[in-house]
């Protein structure tokens, strides 16, 4: 299985990469999952702060099957929090926001470690240990990010699309797209990793060279 290839190839160096991969998970699982229990507060909705997913804790989120596959293929998920859309004044807009909450808290940190790893390079640092943990902590938020703005449930990008079409196009895509999510992430991880790859590639890449644009501009000044 391709997937998998590398672990079995070159273990030492998956697990090494899985070290400098973890402190990325820990925060960005947290930080995303917290997100959405908040955006959910703030809109009225106090179920996952009743019960206690309103944290940082990131043993309140962890999915183990999606922590592994975080660690082991930079694609994975958290245990979604619970939201009780009930609670919303208006329900499929305050879901779509609480929704797409986690993402863009997801791409905020990804902008923030690498804004973090030009400053210390700016300023001398050569850690490698330390600047490869940066570069990860960015690839692992952006994973995290595309995967869940996936449009198949349970994943963030199922909710997003269910609020904007179903007045469209009805339930059936949606019941349809419930009933074989998890045959559908399967072959998505094996067959679309490279274009989830590309993407998390593409969007790494605009980030530092916005931010490496900006460090040469402030030198100008």
């Amino acid at each position: 299985m391709g997937i998998f290839r590398n672990l079995f190839a070159d273990p030492q160096t998956t697990i090494l990469q899985a070290l400098y991969s973890l402190p990325a998970i820990l925060i960005a699982l947290s930080f995303h999952e917290w997100a959405h229990a908040y955006a959910a507060f703030k809109l009225g909705d106090p179920t996952a702060r009743n019960l206690g997913r309103m944290t940082l804790n990131p043993f309140s989120h962890i999915d183990p099957i999606g922590f592994v596959m975080l660690l082991l293929v930079r694609f994975g998920w958290a245990r979604p929090v619970p939201i009780n859309p009930r609670n919303f004044q208006n329900p499929r807009r305050d879901d779509t926001i609480v929704s797409l909450a986690g993402v863009s808290v997801n791409f905020l940190l990804a902008i923030a470690s690498v804004l973090i790893l030009y400053t210390y390079i700016a300023v001398g640092g050569r850690n490698d240990v330390l600047i490869t943990i940066l570069d990860y902590f960015c690839i692992i938020n952006l994973g995290l990010m595309v995967f869940n703005l996936i449009p198949i449930p349970p994943l963030d990008g199922s909710h997003v699309l269910e609020n904007l079409l179903i007045r469209t196009v009805g339930p059936r895509p949606f019941v349809f797209l419930s009933k074989y999510s998890v045959i559908l992430l399967v072959v998505l991880l094996f067959a679309g990793r490279g274009l989830l790859q590309t993407a998390v590639g593409s969007l790494r890449y605009a980030i530092m060279w916005v931010v490496e644009k900006l460090f040469e501009f402030l030198r100008i000044i």
